[in-house]
């Protein structure tokens, strides 16, 4: 525990008023889209599969009024076991606080890999909002329900210590989709994840995901919401669940993936770099309940 409040030291003690080292030059940067809202989640800094760079690259590219962060942006499990914080996981942490200084409203919530921050909730760090869960209102006047979603998650509520085991298996398999993913880019073949592909197969592991998406989209829907965005199971989505709008931000750790708000209210869910999304689905569907 101590290892993840130490990670969010730099967010402790950053002074709001502190210098922006990036110049204000970059903003103008070609190829940049702004958006009224960016949505990431499931960063889970502090573990050698977090994606750093990319996110990096993303942040740079894509400017917003709005940026969620919604859960598992520190991985305290996995810290608690094996301190990891390279340079690259520090930059994203200031490329944050950078955002808000900028006037970038900048909204934390907590997921259970970093659930220490709950502790936290009310309070505001280097200008970054800790909040349990969020409503944002998009410019066509939506009412999303933000929150990270472990809360329906039924392993993480009735076997806790069947999570554990599970996170250290997809840290495992993670281990092993870069050691084939680097054979793969000797051969000259593109990127390849082997535990979405285990995901995809197995047939419990797609009710699981089914349930999750279902649950959270009712839940939001009780509340009197249009939809829900948020993160867990690392499975970017946006799609309609009996009149509910059901839209998960993915992750930056295997899909690059982000839920943005165009200045005119449309969502889509972005790849980065940009790639024709293959398994990512950017249709209405119905779900059964």
């Amino acid at each position: 525990m101590r290892a993840a409040f130490d990670a969010l030291g730099p967010w402790l003690n950053e002074s709001p008023v502190a210098q922006d080292a990036e110049p204000d030059a970059s903003a103008a940067l070609a190829g940049q889209r702004r958006f009224r809202a960016v949505f990431i989640s499931d960063l889970h800094l502090g573990t050698p599969g977090c994606q750093a760079d990319a996110l990096l690259d993303f942040l740079k590219h894509h400017p917003s009024d709005h940026l969620y962060l919604v859960g598992d942006i520190v991985d305290g499990w996995q810290l608690r076991r094996r301190w990891f914080w390279p340079q690259a996981h520090n930059d994203v942490v200031q490329k944050l606080l950078r955002r808000a200084r900028k006037g970038c409203r900048v909204v934390f919530v907590p997921g259970n890999h970093d659930e220490f921050a709950r502790a936290f909730v009310g309070h505001s760090f280097g200008g970054i909002e800790v909040v349990s869960d969020a409503v944002h209102t998009t410019a066509d006047g939506r009412s999303l329900w933000v929150t990270h979603g472990d809360h329906f998650d039924g392993v993480i509520r009735c076997a806790k210590w069947l999570a554990y085991v599970g996170d250290n298996l997809y840290e495992f398999t993670l281990k092993l989709n870069r050691h084939l993913n680097t054979w793969r880019a000797r051969m000259g073949l593109p990127y390849w994840s082997l535990s979405a592909y285990l995901k995809g197969k197995v047939k419990k592991a797609l009710n699981y995901v089914t349930d999750f998406e279902v649950a959270v989209a009712a839940e939001a829907r009780r509340r009197g919401h249009d939809g829900v965005v948020c993160g867990h199971i690392h499975r970017a989505e946006m799609r309609e669940i009996n009149g509910t709008l059901y839209c998960n931000d993915g992750d930056w750790v295997e899909s690059h993936t982000a839920l943005v708000e165009h200045l005119d209210g449309r969502l889509e869910l972005l790849y980065w770099p940009a790639t024709p999304a293959t398994h990512v689905s950017h249709q209405i569907e119905q779900v059964p309940a």
